[in-house]
C-alpha cells in the first residue's frame, strides 16, 4: 500500500512537471454571453486585445499602470513552443518586454482582465475604453472582435391630448406587494 501511494505521488509529480514543460497553448471556447467562440489561455480564461495596439505600437505598459488591471499572457522564454488550438487561425508570436515574454496573436499582444479572475468564460473587460484604446475579447476569426449587441428603436410620435380633470376614486387603491 505504501509503495502504491509513493508511486502515485511520483506519478503526480511527473504529470506536474510535464504540464509545466508543455508548450503554451491558446484555445477556443464558446461564450454564451457574447454569442461568439472566443480565444482563451491554457486555463480557459478569456483573452483580450487592446484596439490600436500592436507589437510596434504598445499602449498598455507597466509604466502607465496598465499591467495592474490587464495581465499580459506570458510564456517562460522567447523559444517557448507555441501551439494554437483548433479554430485559432492567426499566427502566434512572442514579444519580449519588461523582462517577460508576452504572447501575441496576429501581431497583437494578449492580456487577461484581472477582475475576471480565474472564472472561465468571464468577459467583464469587453468594451472598456482605457489606456488609449478599447479592449476586446479575441474571437476565433483572425483578428476580429466580438460584435456588440445592438438594439434598434422605432421612433414614436406623441399626439397632444387635452387635459382632463382628475377624478377622485371612490375606493382606495392599494398597490400590489411583490415578494
Amino acid at each position: 500500500m505504501l509503495a502504491a501511494g509513493a508511486a502515485g505521488l511520483t506519478l503526480a509529480g511527473l504529470v506536474g512537471m510535464a504540464t509545466a514543460q508543455s508548450p503554451a497553448t491558446v484555445a477556443t471556447a464558446a461564450n454564451s454571453t457574447l454569442n461568439e467562440t472566443i480565444v482563451v489561455d491554457p486555463q480557459g480564461r478569456t483573452v483580450y486585445e487592446l484596439g490600436h495596439e500592436t507589437t510596434g505600437h504598445l499602449l498598455c505598459t507597466k509604466a502607465n499602470g496598465c499591467f495592474s488591471v490587464w495581465l499580459p499572457v506570458t510564456v517562460g522564454s522567447a523559444k517557448a513552443k507555441l501551439r494554437a488550438g483548433h479554430g485559432v487561425s492567426s499566427k502566434l508570436g512572442v514579444l519580449h518586454r519588461n523582462g517577460m515574454f508576452q504572447v501575441t496573436l496576429g501581431g497583437h499582444p494578449l492580456y487577461r482582465f484581472r477582475p475576471d479572475g480565474s472564472k472561465r468564460g468571464a468577459a467583464g473587460g469587453q468594451g472598456i475604453s482605457s489606456f488609449g484604446g478599447t479592449w476586446h475579447v479575441v474571437v476565433t476569426a483572425a483578428g476580429m472582435t466580438p460584435t456588440t449587441p445592438t438594439t434598434s428603436t422605432t421612433p414614436t410620435t406623441t399626439t397632444p391630448t387635452t387635459p382632463t380633470t382628475p377624478t377622485t376614486p371612490t375606493t382606495p387603491y392599494y398597490p400590489p406587494i411583490w415578494l
